[in-house]
């Protein structure tokens, strides 16, 4: 058995290392591939380190099944699938190698010689090094070009975030294929070029530096430093107890002695680091449900210092050109678990971040004022982040929302980024189809972002709000060039109400839970479109059965009830260039929604048990299907809005969204039917 993807089998991954790291990487994958049969074994030459691996790797299992991540029979399955072991010859067979062991170059160069001699010529090389460049580490490898740079953040089993470094001879074929493998298998690839440290380790290794500084200068404890530096950033842990989790003193002390050649003067290795390398100690933080008391003046010096460091730190990443403003913005949240830097700039405002990070630079010396920041903040001009990206493949535009931390969900910034793509696509000639798609493998769109449903106060906000999700909708559906949704997951909500505007739908094949319309949930009715084009796809009867019932259906019965035109085995993005293409050159009829009045619409829908769902809400889905149905889209569409406007009118709808935010999806409102 196998894991096939985009050409290449990979039958047998294999992880050289079994230190701090490499259980966890080996953890993840016997994780997502032995459900298709593949092996993972871990190498390493020191005996007591593969059984500390082991017991380590098997003690995660044990607690995933206890918390209900995972079954006992797919534990089981885990466990079969892993094997620790010293013998190099095992490596054999192997498709895909990461390397995670110390970060030393020679003893890396030596791993790597032995490895090739081992392995096929078809196979990948990879290290999860977290500051040699690829150039270096390959040096002396025989085929440059099927190897590159994965470096994953800890802890590595679960944190998402994988920067994909290619070296100067890493091909595009390669480094395209681990951008998309990564993908396909659950983690959050960012391509980053080439340079020591990468892109997030000079943030993680530089905003602990100007923290340590703030401590020798006297301006708090390291302590109270910790406390400010969470709360500033919305970290999980300060920059302190972020290096005593992550044993992070040594290769720190390593790295910021290497950026001060290898980025700019301003980094060092601070004497309080060199001194607890030295003693084998951790810092002095707040312990659990300590109460940390801080001045405001010291939190003011505190804070500001901070964000001028961070600030300017993100900005030279970005005008050394390592990574995009978006990816990069993405990668700060998911691998660092702290505010993104350029969200933060757009929010305090780029004229304000630029006055921190020019205080802060004429404060320590060799500190650079990055370029983009000073383009921006003279300007006052917010930094662009991207949710929908573009990219072209032989004249059809793909255009794939990302936004995995709350898996693809909308809220109304990113329903006008989508239409704005539209139609910059529709405007660009050299473009003859859309392809629109979601990242990762779980979700297209999961549906709109409850919080910003639940500022919802009035019918009129109500209605506003309808009608500009609605707005955006049909901006994709009123394009006349071929738009397809490649479904690459579930699709709810907002997600597949977008997907109904375009022209057809394909979906990936085997999804048990693909569509539904789960808002009565929520105490509210769809908003975008579902209740009338849900109706024109597959009937009036069925789609009032799924929105009013909630319950979602399967790729197999949505190929069934036509909502989709086909499932699709392997490269759902791929086929949907292909049938865009088919669709623009006339190969394959054109399939627009007819927008008419419905015909034949019943006068009332058939009687249905909605168990705990709002009785009040209920009657409004069904007035705004039967009433909407009956008159053309564009006038059903509006009548909608006025439906979501009056049910956000109920107290039904701020309970629903109430208990949802409160106690997750899974928890029934307590509806009153009012």
């Amino acid at each position: 058995m196998s894991f096939n993807h985009l050409g290449k089998s990979i039958s047998k991954v294999a992880v050289i290392g079994s230190g701090q790291i490499g259980p966890d990487i080996a953890l993840f994958f016997t994780k997502v591939l032995s459900p298709f049969g593949v092996k993972t074994i871990v190498v390493d030459v020191a005996q007591a380190a593969l059984d500390n691996g082991k017991a380590k790797l098997t003690k995660k299992v044990q607690k995933g099944v206890e918390a209900a991540a995972f079954t006992k029979e797919q534990a089981d399955q885990m466990l079969a699938l892993v094997a620790f072991t010293s013998n190099y010859d095992d490596l054999k067979g192997a498709d895909l190698v990461v390397e995670a062991a110390t970060e030393n170059k020679e003893l890396k160069a030596r791993i790597f010689a032995q490895i090739e001699s081992l392995v096929s010529k078809d196979a990948i090389l990879v290290s999860n090094s977290s500051h040699l460049e690829p150039e270096v580490i390959f040096a002396n490898c025989a085929t440059k070009g099927r190897t590159g740079v994965v470096h994953y953040f800890f802890p590595a089993e679960r944190n998402l975030m994988v920067e994909v470094v290619s070296g100067i001879d890493t091909t595009t074929a390669t480094a395209s294929w681990l951008m998309s493998f990564y993908e396909a298998i659950g983690k959050v690839p960012i391509p980053v070029r080439s340079r020591y440290g990468y892109a997030l380790d000079p943030i993680f290794e530089g905003l602990f530096f100007a923290c340590a500084l703030l401590a020798e200068e006297g301006a708090g404890t390291t302590k109270q430093i910790d406390v400010v530096c969470k709360e500033t950033f919305k970290m999980g842990v300060g920059s302190f107890t972020a290096m005593n989790l992550a044993g992070g003193n040594p290769i720190t002390a390593v790295g910021l002695d290497q950026y001060t050649t290898k980025i700019n003067r301003w980094f060092r290795t601070p004497q309080s680091l060199k001194d607890k390398v030295a003693q084998k100690a951790n810092w002095e933080v707040a312990g659990r449900d300590e109460k940390v008391e801080v001045t405001d003046a010291q939190k003011a010096r505190i804070r500001d210092d901070l964000m001028g460091a961070y600030f300017g730190l993100c900005g030279e990443i970005v005008d050394a050109g390592l990574v995009t403003v978006s990816d990069f913005n993405m990668g700060i949240e998911i691998a660092l678990v702290m505010k993104p830097a350029f969200t933060m700039m757009n929010e305090v405002g780029t004229k304000r971040a630029l006055e921190l990070v020019r205080a802060y630079a004429a404060r320590h010396p060799h500190f650079p004022v990055p370029k983009c920041i000073e383009s921006h903040g003279v300007e006052n001009k917010p930094f662009r982040i991207d949710n929908v990206l573009r990219r072209d493949e032989g004249g059809i535009a793909v255009l794939t929302i990302r936004r995995p931390k709350v898996l693809n969900a909308l809220d109304q910034g990113v329903f006008e980024e989508i239409a704005a793509r539209f139609e910059e696509c529709d405007r660009d000639s050299k473009v003859k189809g859309i392809v629109l798609t979601g990242f990762g493998k779980k979700a297209f769109v999961s549906g709109a972002d409850v919080h910003f449903l639940a500022k919802i106060k009035t019918v009129a906000e109500g209605e506003a709000t309808s009608k500009a999700s609605q707005r955006c909708v049909n901006v994709v559906s009123a394009i006349k060039k071929p738009t397809v949704a490649a479904l690459n997951g579930l699709a709810f909500g907002g997600g597949i109400e977008l997907a109904m505007a375009c022209e057809t739908r394909i979906a990936q094949k085997g999804l048990r839970v693909l569509a539904g319309q789960p808002e009565a949930n929520l105490g509210i009715i769809p908003g975008a479109g579902g209740t009338q084009r849900l109706p024109r796809l597959v009937g009036v009867e069925r789609a009032a059965e799924m929105i009013r019932s909630c319950k979602p259906i399967s790729g197999e019965k949505a190929l069934a009830f036509g909502l989709v035109r086909e499932e699709v085995e392997n490269d759902i993005v791929g086929r949907g260039v292909q049938l865009a293409n088919d669709l623009a050159t006339g190969k394959v009829a054109r399939c627009r929604m007819d927008e008419k009045a419905m015909q034949n619409v019943p006068t009332a829908l058939p009687t249905l048990e909605i168990g705990h769902l709002s009785k009040a809400v209920d009657a409004i889905i069904q007035k705004a299907i039967l009433q909407g149905c009956k008159l053309p889209l564009t006038e059903g569409i509006a009548f909608e809005a006025k439906c979501f406007g009056e049910v956000c009118g109920t107290a039904d709808m701020k309970i629903g969204t109430q208990n949802f935010i409160q106690n997750g999806p899974k928890s029934k409102a307590a509806f009153v039917h009012s």
